[in-house]
Order: structure tokens, then C-alpha cells, then sequence
């Protein structure tokens, strides 16, 4: 079989491994890969993960049995779901199931409407509004952006004024982008 893993980091080094070390496995590329991965698979650096059309098209030209999917990003741009939609097997979830790690807001809502336990929250867009939840609370919280943030996206404020501030951080100067438009305490 011919694999085809997307994605540079480590997961994406470890399931390169456990491919290759696979008797199915006849080829194994890696985009874009990294110089550790490059000794698992050969590594196509021009081809970035977020790069669906691109994607794509190398699975069809080099007539790939199976894409495995490693970074959030793709998953949540709906890679799966192209790559199944043009015939081609892929392993990852498809953009809607990925709305669990791409949006911390869904999945907490999904805990709550079938009874999965998790910690008191509340999703917030405006940062008076965050702020005065704050206010409310006896202990401490935890500030989220709703999307993805490449894993910086959790604050862990001791103090409310430290949480105040993290607010200010996601909502008011923006350091997450789009990402902390809407937030999670």
C-alpha cells in the first residue's frame, strides 16, 4: 500500500513509524514532514497541511491508498471529507466530528447535553460580559479560545485580576487571532 501522512510533528513522526514498520507498506511520504520523519518516509516539503487542493492532488497522482491525517487544522478545514468525497481513504475525522478539538465552546456543549461530565463554563464574545462571569466565580477559572491556537490557547490565571487580564489578552489585543473571538471560561 501507499501512505501518505500530512502533517511535521511529532504524532506525525510516531505514526510515519508505525507505518512503515507495517508489512502493507509498499511507499510512505510525509507532507511536509521534517528531517526526523525523513528517515520513515520521504518527506515533501513544498506540500503544506493546510494545503487541501495540493493535498489532493499528490494523493491522486501518486495514486494513494490511504492519507492519515495528523494536525487539527486540516481536519477542521474538512480535508477527510475532500479526500473521501474525490474516492481516496483517509484516517481522521471528518470536519464536523473534528469540531470537538477544533472548537472548545462545542465540545463542552456536547458534554453537557449528554451528560458528560466536565467543569462548570460558559462561552463568552463579549469581554464585559467574561469579566463580570469572573467576578462571580469563588474559584479559580480557566480562559480558553474557542478555536484552535495551536495549543497556546489555554490560560491558566491564579488570581481574578489574572484572569481579567488573560481576557483582555484573547479578546481585547487579539494575540489569538480569530481564535479568541470567542472564549471559553
Amino acid at each position: 500500500m501507499k501512505f501518505l501522512v500530512i502533517g511535521s510533528g511529532g504524532r506525525e513522526h510516531a505514526l510515519c513509524w508505525a507505518i512503515a514498520a507495517s508489512p502493507l507498506c509498499d511507499a510512505i511520504w510525509c507532507a511536509p514532514g521534517n528531517a526526523g520523519i525523513a528517515r520513515e518516509a520521504t518527506c515533501v516539503p513544498d506540500l503544506a497541511a493546510d494545503d487541501l487542493d495540493g493535498i489532493l492532488t499528490f494523493a491522486k497522482d501518486h495514486a494513494i491508498d490511504l492519507v492519515v491525517v495528523g494536525p487539527e487544522a486540516p481536519l477542521c478545514a474538512g480535508l477527510v471529507d475532500r479526500l473521501e468525497a474525490a474516492g481516496i481513504k483517509a484516517f481522521g475525522p471528518s470536519a464536523a466530528a473534528a469540531q470537538i478539538e477544533g472548537s472548545k465552546g462545542f465540545m463542552k456543549d456536547l458534554c453537557a447535553k449528554y451528560g458528560v461530565p466536565t467543569a462548570k463554563y460558559r462561552r463568552f464574545r463579549d469581554p464585559v460580559m467574561a469579566k463580570s462571569y469572573v467576578a462571580q466565580q469563588s474559584g479559580r477559572v480557566v480562559v480558553k479560545a474557542d478555536g484552535l491556537a495551536a495549543g497556546k490557547g489555554v490560560l491558566l490565571p491564579e488570581t481574578r485580576a489574572e484572569a481579567v487580564a488573560a481576557i483582555d489578552f484573547a479578546m481585547i489585543k487579539g494575540e489569538f487571532g480569530t481564535t479568541g473571538q470567542e472564549i471559553v471560561v
